[in-house]
């Protein structure tokens, strides 16, 4: 197989591919709500004046964030990947 086949069956089977980081966190505020947010991952970013402007640009920097953001989103019962 070659590396582009592998590429695309591995992108075939992530449950986020072809989700934008905006969708994501869309989706996590319409469930939880800010606060909730930000008693699930304890970030300034969703507790000090949050904006979804502000948590995109962290989130983007923060890989660690990002992954527990990606991580919580699997995790929704009602999310659109399942």
């Amino acid at each position: 197989m070659t590396q582009m086949m592998t590429e695309a069956i591995t992108q075939h089977n992530n449950p986020l591919h072809g989700k934008t980081l905006e969708a994501i966190l869309t989706a996590l505020l319409g469930h939880y709500g800010w606060d909730g947010l930000a008693e699930r991952i304890p970030v300034n970013c969703f507790r000090s004046d949050p904006s979804i402007k502000s948590s995109l640009k962290f989130l983007r920097k923060t890989p660690w964030a990002r992954d527990k953001v990606e991580a919580l989103y699997l995790s929704l019962p009602d999310a659109p990947h399942r």
